[in-house]
């Protein structure tokens, strides 16, 4: 059973939302999804530094995957 959790938030933050569609939180994954999008649009439109973009999107990342992680 961990290790189901320990794959969702693997999956989570490769691409943040799927560990938790994966649990059946698929509204929440979806919107976990959408606002990487968006962080992502966001980023571009401004021209953050792509080293910026990288730890931003990391961190964002690693936050999914913390949730997806508690939710099992």
């Amino acid at each position: 059973m961990e290790m189901d959790a320990l794959v969702n938030a693997i999956l989570s933050f490769i691409v943040p939302g799927l560990g938790q569609a994966i649990e059946g939180y698929k509204q929440r994954g979806i919107i976990l999804f959408v606002i990487l999008l968006v962080l992502i649009g966001v980023l571009f439109y401004f021209n953050v530094d792509q080293i910026a973009q990288r730890i931003i999107c990391g961190v964002y990342g690693l936050i999914a995957a913390y949730d997806a992680y508690r939710l099992y």
